[in-house]
């Protein structure tokens, strides 16, 4: 799996001009999932993602995570992580086809709910419009392969 994970101070996801899904401060992650991902998988990147201390403390250091600020979590599924870029056109071969990945992406979010986090979300597949205001700006790449 794959995941770009943006603090904000607000983030939304809209089909179609309505809005389906918007949270206050928090993570937006961008989620891609890959042929060889598992439900282990997801349940390894959704804590290591729900333990990420980058808000800030009271001294200005990074050092707070999700939990500890009362953040919440939109997550939107994002094939095009696992682009091949060799030529011009990106080809996404290396992206899991919706019968692996919409149970991992849901696996996924199911953790961090379970973890007591709200989580809002997109829908898989669809055409959607994100808006984020970053803070910071704090981006943090995550890739399964390489934790």
């Amino acid at each position: 799996m794959r995941a770009v994970v943006t603090r904000v101070s607000s983030a939304s996801v809209a089909i179609a001009g309505e809005t389906v899904g918007a949270i206050d401060k928090g993570y937006l992650v961008l989620l891609g999932v890959a042929p060889a991902d598992t439900e282990e998988t997801a349940h390894k990147l959704a804590e290591k993602i729900c333990n990420l201390r980058v808000f800030t403390d009271e001294n200005g250091k990074m050092n707070l995570n999700l939990e500890q600020v009362g953040g919440s979590l939109l997550v939107v599924s994002q094939f095009t992580l696992f682009a091949d870029t060799s030529s011009r056109r990106p080809g996404f071969t290396g992206a899991a086809k919706p019968d692996v990945a919409v149970p991992l992406y849901e696996a996924f979010m199911a953790h961090c709910r379970d973890r007591g986090f709200p989580v809002a979300h997109g829908e898989f597949g669809a055409s959607m419009q994100v808006t984020s205001v970053n803070d910071g700006p704090v981006t943090i790449l995550f890739d399964t392969e390489k934790m």
